[in-house]
């Protein structure tokens, strides 16, 4: 796997409901590194820190593979990389070969692979749909967030080094299927429910399906 567009965003605003709102949604390329921390990319627009950046989800990283998928579809869109709101656009990602947990060399940083993207209305705004949100979860191809275990910097080219598996855990799609599924699969539940790489208050809502599984 490899980095092949390092993006951020500045402060961008979308119509919601006749309201205005900010989001860091509208990632475009950069021509320089950047800098992951421990709670968010720096320099990068968070502006619902409910729902994105923190410990959990530092960085977000999507498949370059999966663009021309999403062209097809939306052909009117001005496409580029970080059109889904990731940090880092990955040639090779695939999130049936990554697992919850794994740990990954990248550039001068050290990060931790901790749960999968789940679409909400402000994407759907920027592809122009709500639909386009239902699309998402049926393709099964989510990205994921992050945990930066050592912060650093990182560039074009650099190359995503596995430095530790964990293949006891789930696969980040395997969690995504999980989330949005109407009948859950207990055996999944229950490794998610071990993992100390999904934040506490998410696998504390999900053990409420213990009981329905």
């Amino acid at each position: 796997m490899k980095v092949i567009a390092t993006n951020i965003a500045e402060p961008g605003f979308i119509l919601w409901k006749g309201k205005e709102e900010k989001t860091g949604i509208f990632k475009t390329p950069t021509a320089h590194p950047i800098f992951l921390g421990k709670e968010t990319v720096k320099g990068d627009e968070v502006s619902n820190r409910k729902v994105h950046g923190g410990s959990y989800k530092a960085c977000y990283l999507f498949s370059a593979d999966h663009y021309p998928y999403w062209k097809q579809k939306y052909p009117d869109l001005d496409w580029n990389w970080g059109m889904f709101g990731e940090n880092l656009t990955v040639a090779g990602l695939d999130e049936h070969e990554i697992f919850i947990g794994d740990i990954y060399k990248i550039g001068d940083a050290l990060v931790q692979i901790t749960q999968p993207r789940e679409p909400c209305y402000k994407f759907g705004v920027k592809f122009g749909t709500q639909k386009v949100l239902k699309e998402f979860i049926a393709h099964g191809h989510p990205g994921t967030y992050v945990k930066v275990l050592e912060e650093g910097e990182v560039a074009t080219g650099d190359e995503l080094v596995l430095a530790e598996r964990h293949t006891d855990a789930v696969t980040t799609a395997q969690f995504f299927e999980f989330l949005f599924a109407q009948v859950k699969n207990r055996s999944i539940l229950e490794k998610i429910l071990k993992l100390d790489s999904i934040p506490a208050e998410k696998r504390k809502k999900l053990s409420i399906f213990l009981d329905k599984a």
